[in-house]
């Protein structure tokens, strides 16, 4: 059996329980520990899992534990695969309670998740009609004229998604400027790959930069999905740029979907913590929880929207609405 038709609902699961662990904290002014709790309720499912799984994206080195390091090896023996891991992609949404908050894995065959280190990355991000229509190096505006054209659109049509910092001062104006509407978010950029690959959503792309173990996160949502993912690691000083160079990476390399997701069988799954464009968050009713999760296959070519009710007390009855 492949990795995909074996492992596609063991990581629902794992995600799942995630979700719900960190959404008992939403709200609640503590990242810590919406953090902790959802790392904690990952760890404990993987581990149930029949695999031999090594953490090639995770939350840090092994002395920063309780998170889910890089390196850290998971599951209760079977097949080898590596494994990326976000247990709460944004940790300050979910206790301000705001929206778009998520648990996110992936997992694949040895060798097929690029071993990114934590560090910035200027991305590029587009769906399906824009793949391999798009150039990194390119200008902006350049890009959103070539972005409208594959869908059938003006420029003035596009949303484009942009972490709200800072640094993206000058890339926000030369977005407007060309005529295309901003969408501001706080956190999250991986949800935001996802919704500019599913079609509906109302955003076209991703621009900017921002971590790159969310990017490999990105990437292997998108190669399932047929978008695509365009980034360039952004090493700030001497001891990032060796560290990039000591883990095989190049810092003048434009990397594409293919290069950080280069598995032939790979498994994405997400489950809402909060509301979001795409997932509902986590809802508590007497005696149990309802969630709601994305999980796909890049091989098997599906990709499952789940509903799930979970009957936690042995009186809890299944609530059709929450």
């Amino acid at each position: 059996m492949s990795i995909e038709n074996k492992l596609v609902l063991e990581v629902v699961r794992v995600t799942e329980q995630a979700a719900l662990a960190a959404s008992r904290f939403s709200g609640k002014g503590d990242k810590h520990a919406v953090d902790e709790a959802g790392t904690e309720a990952m760890r404990k499912q993987l581990n149930e899992m029949e695999i031999s799984g090594t953490v090639v994206i995770g939350e840090g080195e092994m002395d920063e534990a309780p998170m889910l390091y890089i390196g850290e090896q998971l599951g209760k023996g079977g097949v080898e695969v590596d494994i990326a891991v976000d247990p709460v992609e944004g940790t300050n949404i979910t206790a301000k309670g705001l929206p778009n908050s998520v648990t996110v894995i992936a997992i694949s065959e040895k060798g097929g998740l690029f071993h990114a280190p934590d560090m910035y990355m200027d991305k590029l991000i587009v769906g399906p009609p824009a793949a391999g229509k798009v150039d990194l190096s390119w200008p902006v505006g350049a890009n959103l004229k070539a972005i409208a054209l594959s869908m059938n659109r003006n420029v003035e049509d596009l949303v484009i998604v942009v972490l709200d910092r800072p640094r993206h001062e000058r890339l926000i104006r030369e977005i407007r400027e060309a005529g295309a509407r901003v969408k501001l978010i706080g956190d999250g950029d991986v949800i935001a790959a996802l919704a500019a690959a599913i079609r509906g959503t109302g955003v076209h792309a991703v621009m900017g930069s921002g971590g790159a173990p969310e990017g490999v996160l990105a990437a292997a949502a998108l190669k399932c999905l047929g978008g695509e993912i365009q980034a360039r690691f952004l090493p700030e000083d001497d001891e990032q740029r060796e560290r990039l160079h000591a883990m095989g990476g190049d810092e003048n390399k434009i990397y594409k979907t293919a290069d950080l997701a280069p598995g032939d069988e790979i498994v994405f799954a997400a489950t809402g913590i909060t509301d979001g464009d795409i997932l509902e968050g986590v809802r508590f009713f007497g005696g149990g929880a309802r969630t709601h999760t994305i999980a796909m296959g890049h091989k098997t070519r599906v990709v499952r929207f789940i509903d799930t009710i979970h009957l936690m007390e042995a009186d809890a009855r299944v609530v059709i609405r929450v």
